[in-house]
């Protein structure tokens, strides 16, 4: 009885149990699948997830090669536009100096006209002086000379035919006494020039003026003149007379353009007009000078005292 009892209160406990246990088991059945399930789509959203991260990595990439290209390409047409502005900037420049060229040449040829012009009036009035003195010596020839007690010139009695005598030459009288007259009022050239140049040397500077006078008087027309102007223009510029010097340097560079000391007439006539604050044509005639004499100290000096100044100079007289 005792067994019996103890096995029917183990069947008992077990159906118990089974009562307890069964129902749970269902829901957890379930459960399990319903997680199956979330598993399944959480791995369809991982991988979907991870397609699209390929997908954007792939497109990221194509736009970065995109930008990169981009980047290049903008470079390039950066440096394409650089190169275009300079050699624009360079054909500018060449322009630029073609123009001042040509300008420069236009003025110099204009500047070779104004001297071949002055020198013109210059030959001009100096053939009409000479007419004039030729007229005024055939006057005085043409005239009789009167003799006291009717006698003829040289002593000869009337109605004789008198030879050559004092005064007379080709019986023309007064022809030799006005050619002596002229001998004696004009000083010997070279004697002079040179004497003005070792006045003007030693300091002497109003001797030495008389003197380069006198050779522009007397030799108007000689190579020598263009020299003694200049040594006026010299002694007005140390007398700080510049108007007076600037116009002596004119007239060496109108009258005696070919003249040893043009250069330097034509510097200190570029300076004389900066020291009257003349500044533009000062630095006028600075540039004509370079352009001229591009070879000479003058020139050289020129380009120094512009480039002191700050003024560019032309192209085509930077690269002489």
């Amino acid at each position: 009885m005792q067994n019996s009892r103890t096995f029917r209160n183990r069947l008992l406990g077990t159906a118990v149990l089974c009562c307890f246990f069964v129902p749970a088991a269902v829901p957890a059945h379930a459960v399990s699948k319903e997680i199956v399930e979330l598993q399944t789509q959480v791995q369809q959203l991982t991988d979907m997830v991870q397609r699209l991260q390929s997908t954007m990595d792939t497109r990221f990439g194509v736009m970065q090669h995109l930008a990169e290209q981009t980047a290049d390409a903008a470079n390039q047409v950066t440096s394409t536009v650089n190169a275009i502005q300079q050699k624009m900037n360079a054909q500018n420049d060449a322009a630029n100096g073609k123009v001042d060229a040509v300008s420069g040449q236009v003025q110099s040829l204009n500047d070779s006209v104004d001297e071949l012009k002055a020198r013109i009036t210059k030959l001009d009035k100096t053939v009409q002086d000479m007419q004039t003195q030729l007229q005024a010596m055939q006057t005085q020839m043409s005239q009789p000379q009167a003799v006291p007690g009717g006698a003829q010139p040289g002593g000869a009695q009337p109605g004789t035919n008198p030879g050559p005598g004092p005064g007379m030459a080709n019986n023309q009288p007064g022809m030799p006494a006005a050619n002596g007259a002229m001998s004696q009022q004009a000083p010997p050239l070279e004697e002079t020039l040179q004497s003005g140049e070792r006045d003007f040397n030693a300091g002497h500077f109003d001797v030495a003026a008389g003197e380069f006078q006198d050779v522009v008087h007397y030799y108007p027309l000689d190579d020598a003149a263009g020299t003694a102007q200049f040594y006026l223009g010299e002694i007005a510029y140390q007398k700080q007379d510049y108007a007076r010097a600037v116009d002596a340097y004119n007239a060496v560079l109108e009258g005696f353009s070919g003249n040893t000391k043009a250069p330097a007439a034509q510097l200190h006539k570029g300076l004389a007009l900066l020291e009257e604050n003349k500044k533009d044509a000062g630095i006028h005639e600075l540039r004509l000078l370079i352009q001229r004499h591009p070879q000479t100290p003058e020139a050289a000096r020129a380009r120094t005292k512009l480039n002191g100044m700050g003024v560019k100079i032309n192209a085509s007289n930077a690269s002489k």
